[in-house]
């Protein structure tokens, strides 16, 4: 038994000894997603994720997370508000309702396509806000103002790499990562 359990911690921790990072800098100002795709399925780890409606916003503005993550939507302003997007990606099919609900309530929905989720509120037009649903839990997010990147835990190995901006995606970009890995994006 014990030697079991020696072995597993042995491929564990060369597991991690393998995984590196890549980090660089989006030259493209304001906010960018960094996402690394090896093409394999990852179900989704997280733990849910929140996006609270105070002050008027949708806050944060921009959250990501990998496909299957719950997302949990509150209403901490007085005023009751609505949450909706009217497609993911474009698809108008996957475009949903959550209904309207007062301060100290919300909803939860479960992402599982992955793409751009525009968030809107049908009663005050001037909310908005950006979830970004990542087919990989390899993604970072760059800071707004210096645009550096950062994406640990990736294992070594070939990747395609696409930027998402502004509601846009860049074409993927092939890369590979071998420990840390630096890579300046335009």
């Amino acid at each position: 038994m014990q030697i079991a359990r020696v072995a597993a911690a042995v491929i564990i921790l060369s597991a991690f000894a393998c995984a590196g990072s890549l980090r660089g800098h989006v030259k493209t100002p304001g906010l960018s997603v960094v996402m690394l795709d090896d093409g394999k399925p990852h179900p989704s780890t997280m733990p849910n994720a929140k996006i609270d409606q105070r002050g008027m916003r949708f806050v944060p503005v921009l959250l990501v997370v990998p496909v299957g993550t719950t997302v949990e939507f509150v209403n901490s302003d007085p005023a009751a508000h609505n949450v909706y997007w009217p497609n993911i990606s474009g698809d108008k099919k996957l475009g949903h309702n959550l209904g309207t609900f007062p301060q100290g309530q919300g909803r939860s929905f479960k992402f599982d396509h992955p793409g751009n989720v525009p968030l809107l509120c049908n009663i005050h037009p001037e909310m908005t806000g950006t979830l970004i649903i990542a087919p990989t839990p390899y993604f970072g997010q760059s800071d707004q103002i210096l645009g550096d990147y950062f994406i640990t835990g990736v294992p070594d190995g070939s990747y395609k790499l696409t930027i998402w901006h502004a509601g846009k995606i860049s074409p993927p970009q092939s890369v590979q990562v071998k420990g840390d890995t630096k890579k300046d994006l335009p």
